[in-house]
Order: structure tokens, then C-alpha cells, then sequence
């Protein structure tokens, strides 16, 4: 379900239904305790109420913001494995400009293809949450075979033909990393204790009583708001591939790998495998 808002529904739609919605039903709640039981606004139990609202407070906040850290930093740490992943592809694009000429446009070819096969084929089922080693795995195989036809001669050739297998033993491991973060998700019990805790503070905010109506709907707005702008947040970075905050597949587009999605480039030459690869799935 989330997965579906994240990729079908704006993500300023998605605020305004969980943050508006989640106080639109606190304010409701709270005005429909106060009828049911008139003299919490007379603040009996506030004092209980009070306590019971800073112990699970300060347990929850310390529950979300460790959810909301941990989703940013594994963000952050997809972003690294794209970009060190298209930096590797890159750098096996610069390590061939040494080789000879049928043997430098072998190799390109097969960084086209590659390249197009991750941003047209993969990253589509890594967004939907299906990540598959088998979408780019021709591919993959394809740079293999092109630097293993490739006999280097002279040390010079030797140099740079030794960086690009590196680097491409790095990039294969980069690939692996990054389907692996997509096919990650926050865990089903950390899932209880975010959302289902927020079902467990709010409600608490109706006992607190208050004589100003206005102000009562004041303060239980103002922690569904906080409590909604925060998971919001847990839902937009729970899928690193998904909704407005995506990582983007910008890196395999720009620099040395630019010439390979040019009109006039390597591309054309290279595409039509990725829609036969595309095609046998």
C-alpha cells in the first residue's frame, strides 16, 4: 500500500492525507471525548495524564527519530552505491580509450548496454519494489566478455586493462549492493511500534483536560501534526527507489557516460539489446 502511494501519489498528496488527516481526526477525537466525558475539562487527571503522556512520549520520540535516522542514512548510503557504481562504470569507459579501436567500441558497447539496461529495465522493478540481478545480468556478463576478448600488450596496455577489471569487479559489487538496499524495508515490528505508537499518543493528548476548547484543540493539533510530519517522513524514506524522494538514476547520464544516451552517441547501437533483454522478461 505504501509502496503504491509512494509511486502513484504525489508526495505533498501524501502529507496533506496523513499529516491533515491524522489532525483532522485528533480534533474530532478530542471534541468528542469532551461531550462523552464532560468534566475532563475540568483537568482531574491531568497529573496522571501528564506522566503517562512524557514516559510514552519520550519512549516513542526516541523510537521515531531512531526509524527517521536510520532511513536517512541508508538514503544517504544508496546514493553512494549509484554514484560509485556509475563512477566504476565510467572509469572501465576512460581505462578502454587506451585500447584499440575494435576493441575500445567493444567495450563501449557493452557499457551502453549496460548503462540502458539499469536506468530503462532495472530501475523501473527496483521502483516497484521487485529488484532483479537478472535484469542487468546479460549485461553484466557482457563487459566480462568484452574485456576478456581483449589481449593487452606492453605494460601501457597491461595498466590500464588491469584498472578496468578492478573497476569493474567493483562495479559488479556495487550492483549487488544496490539491489540488496532496494529490496530493503523498514521491519514489520519497527512498522507496529512507528504507526501503531501513534494510535497509542494521540488518543492519550483527549484525557488531558483543558477549559479553553480552543486551546485543547491546540495542543492534541499540534502533536498530531508533529507526530504526522514524522511519519510522513519514515514513509518517504522507507523505500530508497520510491516516490518524489527516489535516489535518481542521474549518475549513468552524466559525465564520460553522457555519450552513451546522446542522439547521435553510442546509444543507438546499444539499445536494442536492452529491449530484447527487456522484451525476454
Amino acid at each position: 500500500m505504501i509502496l503504491w502511494l509512494l509511486n502513484h501519489v504525489s508526495i505533498f498528496f501524501i502529507a496533506v492525507l496523513l499529516v491533515g488527516g491524522l489532525t483532522g481526526l485528533a480534533a474530532a477525537g478530542s471534541v468528542a471525548a469532551r461531550r462523552r466525558f464532560p468534566h475532563l475539562a475540568q483537568g482531574e487527571h491531568n497529573e496522571m495524564v501528564g506522566v503517562a503522556l512524557g514516559m510514552f512520549g519520550a519512549i516513542y520520540g526516541i523510537i521515531l527519530a531512531f526509524v527517521v535516522v536510520t532511513l536517512w542514512t541508508q538514503r544517504e548510503n544508496t546514493q553512494n552505491i549509484v554514484a560509485a557504481e556509475a563512477g566504476d562504470l565510467a572509469a572501465v569507459v576512460r581505462s578502454a580509450d587506451a585500447f584499440p579501436a575494435a576493441d575500445r567500441a567493444r567495450v563501449h558497447a557493452a557499457v551502453g548496454a549496460y548503462s540502458h539496461a539499469v536506468v530503462e529495465v532495472q530501475w523501473p522493478l527496483m521502483r516497484e519494489g521487485r529488484p532483479s540481478y537478472e535484469a542487468t545480468g546479460a549485461q553484466t556478463h557482457g563487459l566480462y566478455r568484452a574485456l576478456l576478448a581483449y589481449e593487452p600488450q606492453g605494460p601501457r596496455a597491461e595498466t590500464f586493462y588491469a584498472e578496468a577489471v578492478t573497476r569493474l569487479n567493483d562495479l559488479n559489487s556495487q550492483r549487488r549492493a544496490r539491489i540488496t538496499m532496494a529490496e530493503t524495508s523498514l521491519p514489520v515490528l519497527l512498522q507496529v511500534l512507528v504507526y501503531g505508537g501513534a494510535f497509542v499518543i494521540v488518543p492519550l493528548t483527549f484525557c488531558f483536560g483543558l477549559r479553553s476548547l480552543k486551546m485543547q484543540l491546540l495542543f492534541v493539533s499540534a502533536v498530531a501534526g508533529l507526530i504526522g510530519f514524522s511519519l510522513l517522513l519514515v514513509v518517504a524514506l522507507d523505500r530508497p527507489f520510491a516516490g518524489d524522494l527516489s535516489v535518481s538514476p542521474r549518475p549513468y547520464k552524466e559525465a564520460v557516460l553522457a555519450r552513451f544516451w546522446a542522439p547521435d552517441g553510442d546509444a543507438p547501437a546499444v539499445q536494442p539489446q536492452v529491449r530484447e533483454q527487456s522484451t525476454s522478461r
